[in-house]
């Protein structure tokens, strides 16, 4: 007997990143620079290291951890929201450790939806914003996101129809992967509106709430009146602290969602190891000096990949937040599409990015660059562009 997959899974194409490291193993170029997951290459806090290395040692961290993870992350959770967004949460019903928020994303899917009921996802977007939906039986509403319109989402364009049958609706800023980024909150006020009239859930992806530039600050969902009755927000150490590998991340705001959500982990995962808990509340609750840090080294690598891009004859718009480049195809490169672009520019000059296409149809003409390698390797992989280009 040979097994066959769900037709759920069959319906969707190779996850884009496995795709990517197929053909880093294949290229033939010296010294691949990989720009293509957000993956961060700065080390985790010696602080956070240690408090790990110290809680191993501990038998007890050994054990099954608390299912709805330890009231001391939940505490160090709720104090660090209200000191970033002067939000209150109860720890106990308002906070749920992740194992990533890309599981607590898809995980939430499954524990809300019906078979075939719709959540409002933009396009382009991560991809578990998408596949999550599709895995957990329901059905996505895509809401285009342009760069006419800064990459946001036009509510009032929803269709009656859609708006009546979905459950969730989905936004996502500072965004992944335009790293386009919301003025004030207008948007997050007609979410919660969207939500009153409908009846859907906000959920809320924040991940890159901390890596922002230009003296950009980014807001919560949970700052506006009575948001805690209509949203939930996600969060993620990954980016943050750089403790992508760690696995660990959160969701807050309403309580009934979240009880599901537990709920539905009860069954599936016995939650976070208690060393990586004790290690997340020095990261959260020590020194922060290595978060300005982090977004300040983005930054520089930034100006100086924007500015080698430029020099190449590649004008690409700076993004205000997040740690990605998110560019439309050069002009000599559209013919061959994002896919096509990419996969030579592997093949051929050992320089990986993410086609705009893996992240949905609306991400077709542009590509995503990750900000994952220091400033002298963004200016080789820029001059490798360069040489490529001039070859078409």
């Amino acid at each position: 007997m040979k097994p066959t997959s769900s037709k759920k899974l069959s319906d969707l194409p190779p996850y884009i990143f496995v795709r990517l490291a197929a053909l880093k193993q294949q290229s033939q170029a010296q010294g691949i620079i990989d720009l293509g997951q957000g993956s961060p290459d700065l080390p985790s806090p010696p602080n956070v290291v240690a408090a790990l290395k110290k809680a191993v040692d501990d038998p007890a961290t050994h054990r099954y951890p608390p299912a709805a993870g330890m009231p001391e992350l939940r505490r160090a959770i709720a104090d660090w929201y209200k000191k970033r967004f002067d939000v209150t949460l109860d720890p106990a019903t308002e906070v749920l450790p992740l194992i990533g928020s890309k599981e607590g994303l898809a995980h939430l899917f499954m524990a809300l939806l019906e078979p075939g009921q719709g959540v409002l996802v933009p396009t382009p977007c991560y991809p578990v914003h998408y596949n999550g939906v599709i895995l957990a039986g329901g059905t996505p509403h895509l809401m285009p996101l342009s760069a006419e319109n800064g990459f946001l989402p036009d509510l009032k364009k929803i269709k009656a129809d859609q708006a009546k049958s979905s459950k969730v609706l989905l936004l996502n800023y500072p965004n992944n992967p335009t790293g386009a980024v919301i003025e004030g909150t207008g948007l997050l006020e007609e979410a919660l509106a969207f939500s009153r009239k409908h009846g859907c859930l906000v959920a809320y992806d924040n991940a890159y709430s901390e890596l922002c530039f230009d003296g950009y600050k980014a807001p919560s969902i949970l700052q506006l009146p009575g948001a805690k009755d209509h949203a939930v927000e996600f969060h993620s150490f990954s980016k943050t602290y750089s403790m992508a590998g760690w696995r660990i991340g959160w969701v807050v705001g309403n309580a009934d969602a979240l009880a599901h959500l537990a709920k539905f982990k009860g069954f599936l995962d016995y939650g976070i190891p208690m060393f990586v808990q004790r290690a997340a509340i020095e990261a959260i609750t020590g020194p922060q000096d290595c978060v300005a840090k982090a977004a300040a080294t983005y930054q520089k690598r930034r100006d100086a990949f924007v500015k080698a891009l430029a020099g190449i004859g590649w004008k690409v718009p700076v993004p205000r937040a997040a740690m990605y480049v998110w560019a439309p195809l050069p002009e000599k490169a559209r013919k061959l599409g994002s896919l096509d672009f990419v996969e030579r520019l592997i093949l051929e000059k050992g320089v990986v990015m993410a086609p705009g296409v893996g992240f949905g149809p609306a991400g077709e003409g542009f590509v995503r660059m990750s900000l994952i390698a220091p400033e002298e390797q963004l200016q080789e992989a820029a001059r490798r562009i360069g040489d490529f280009l001039k070859s078409l």
